[in-house]
């Protein structure tokens, strides 16, 4: 607390507090759930809203609804929903913030106020179309946060029994976890991080992958070609950064996946239809259902589990 005025001293207390004030009265703004489905047909106060959004019953559909509506009045309204939309998310950010102080040495305060920022900024810019909004929110607080820690951190150790010189910190990363990390933010889906490994990374044809596949060599080429693009836009838009790559717990009987047949190997599964997923994956964005019903095959299965920051599903990722 801040000794003179007794407002916290901590952004994410602060901001706490804030939302606090402005859901109680005499302000008491609400959130009309009418006309939403899945939400209850009356005004909700946002604290309430907030427990039923971090509800793992809560369709992450009707998530994302509501944050496009904060979104937007959050532009439209004023600054009482910029505070609004930062209130609903602290559950999200204050895990991330966790994260970000993990064996740092400085003062955290620094890293929730770049945290809180990049959030905020994300707020007038984040394309509302997109799904996981919350979730894109928090990820450009993060990646605002991490940019500031980076910018501290600009010396790293060198062991005292290193002789010589010592090859700079590589800024980027190996190609087959940026796929995998595509796939766990359903940038891209499992069949076309395969397609792109084995025909980019590999030696494998397009027309070869695409007898795997069981399409033709045209459509293949027209997949790879709509996923490489969004894959550009995602690593430029920095939406990779930071993806942790946790392998979901196989179910009891499974068969154990081996990386024969796929250049991403065990990240992603031996095979296009293999049951070893990542933890985080979801579908694609989209691109492939007009191609796929063209050739005649099926829609990869239903977008399912979170990114990074994933949804506001539960209290560990408000995203």
């Amino acid at each position: 607390m801040s000794a003179v005025s007794g407002w916290p001293s901590s952004p994410l207390d602060a901001a706490q507090r804030a939302f606090t004030l402005l859901v109680h009265p005499p302000t008491q703004v609400g959130f009309d759930g009418r006309g939403v489905d899945g939400l209850p047909g009356r005004i909700l106060p946002l604290d309430e809203l907030r427990t039923l959004l971090l509800s793992p019953a809560t369709n992450p559909g009707v998530r994302d609804v509501v944050w496009r509506e904060l979104v937007v009045r959050s532009r439209r309204d004023g600054p009482a929903w910029v505070v609004a939309a930062v209130g609903m998310a602290l559950p999200g950010l204050r895990r991330v913030a966790g994260q970000l102080t993990a064996g740092w040495r400085g003062d955290s305060d620094d890293l929730d106020s770049e945290l809180l920022l990049g959030f905020v900024a994300r707020l007038r810019t984040l394309d509302v179309g997109v799904p996981r909004v919350c979730g894109r929110l928090i990820d450009a607080g993060l990646r605002a946060a991490r940019r500031a820690r980076d910018a501290e951190s600009d010396t790293h150790l060198v062991p005292s029994h290193t002789l010589g010189p010592i090859a700079p910190i590589q800024p980027w990363d190996h190609p087959e976890l940026v796929l995998a990390r595509a796939v766990a933010v359903a940038v891209i889906d499992t069949e076309e991080a395969h397609l792109i490994a084995a025909t980019r990374l590999g030696d494998s044809t397009v027309a070869e992958v695409a007898v795997v596949l069981g399409i033709s060599a045209g459509t293949a080429a027209v997949w790879r070609a709509k996923a490489e693009r969004r894959l550009v836009e995602a690593i430029a838009g920095g939406e990779l950064a930071f993806v942790p790559l946790r392998p979901r717990r196989r179910a009891r009987g499974a068969v154990p996946a081996t990386s024969e047949g796929g250049v991403v190997g065990g990240l992603l599964g031996s095979d296009p239809t293999s049951g070893v997923v990542l933890g985080t994956q979801q579908g694609a964005l989209g691109g492939k259902t007009p191609d796929r019903q063209t050739a005649g095959v099926g829609v990869p299965g239903g977008r399912g589990g979170v990114g990074l920051s994933g949804s506001c599903s539960h209290p560990t990722g408000l995203r």
